[in-house]
């Protein structure tokens, strides 16, 4: 069997396919020519993130492909139905990167509540001859701890960010498009556990009587948060965005920011990518990342581990 990781795999992943003999080509093929690559090299597994599609004229012009496989949740890069009704086996990671990805939403809010994504910036232009001003400027801190987290999406992330508010001390509202509850347990150092109950609440509850705001849904066909969802939100709330581009109307968003109206917002994913817009590129009341959520160490090695278990177990039923 030969796997074409043409988004990249981690060494562990790389090493447990070829202990159960399969050769593994790390080549990054663009996608004009990847069709020709994966035929002539015989490719039998086709490993993607979220930079290549396989879209229906590849997978009809790879006829010897047996699994499509995606590191990471988001399956919108692939047309998921099409390959299956060929005949092809499909696998994801849903879990392996979601503590990484809620770690990214708490150092956004740190960094918005702290100011520290704007005093990097002006630190050294300015931190030798305007120390004081900028720290006076940079007093009106928020802490998190008792504050209202409000987390849109209940999924793996969604539970992984409700854990972390949870650990620091936050109230949790929690927004699903099918009503839930989640038995959500912390597991800590000593071996001691704690379980919580979270049953989520309609979503203009979430809205109005939250102060962090968490988007972790999938991929949505029109805005989710739009002009009348930020109208409902209170006055200084801060938004992070690690799900999709195109959840949040972002030409909306900076209407808020300009009202007051929301205090700050982080972004990771945008609607232009991997272009966005220069205004939200330089407003100053955004803390910004170019869509790094799961992109840890730990997080590419436990990919990797389970994409390859996930094919050696396919590879003994072929």
């Amino acid at each position: 069997m030969i796997v074409l990781a043409n988004d990249g795999i981690s060494e562990k992943g790389i090493q447990l396919l070829k202990e159960a003999d399969i050769t593994v080509l790390e080549a990054r093929v663009s996608p004009e020519h990847l069709s020709k690559f994966i035929n002539d090299n015989q490719v039998d597994v086709l490993l993607v993130r979220s930079a290549t599609q396989v879209r229906k004229e590849l997978i009809d012009s790879c006829p010897n492909l047996k699994i499509i496989g995606r590191g990471g949740i988001g399956m919108d890069n692939i047309d998921v139905e099409y390959a299956i009704d060929k005949g092809i086996y499909i696998i994801n990671t849903p879990k392996a990167s979601c503590k990484s990805v809620a770690e990214l939403v708490f150092a956004h809010f740190f960094s918005l509540a702290r100011f520290l994504h704007e005093s990097n910036r002006l630190m050294p232009l300015e931190g030798e001859t305007n120390f004081n001003a900028l720290k006076k400027s940079f007093n009106n801190a928020t802490e998190l701890s008792g504050k209202t987290l409000g987390v849109i999406g209940m999924g793996n992330i969604g539970i992984e960010v409700i854990k972390m508010g949870i650990s620091l001390g936050m109230k949790i509202l929690a927004y699903n498009r099918t009503p839930k509850t989640e038995n959500v347990q912390l597991s800590f150092f000593d071996g001691q556990s704690l379980d919580f109950e979270i049953k989520s609440v309609n979503l203009d509850e979430v809205l109005k009587n939250s102060d962090f705001i968490s988007l972790n849904t999938g991929k949505t066909d029109e805005y989710l948060i739009d002009y009348k969802e930020l109208e409902l939100m209170k006055e200084g709330v801060f938004i992070a965005n690690t799900a999709r581009g195109g959840v949040i109307n972002e030409v909306a968003l900076l209407d808020a920011i300009e009202s007051g109206k929301v205090y700050g917002a982080a972004l990771d994913v945008f609607e232009k990518e991997p272009a966005p817009e220069v205004l939200i590129l330089m407003n100053p009341a955004l803390s910004l990342s170019p869509h790094v959520g799961g992109n840890t160490m730990d997080a590419q090695n436990r990919i990797g581990e389970e994409l390859a278990q996930q094919i050696i177990k396919i590879k003994a039923q072929l």
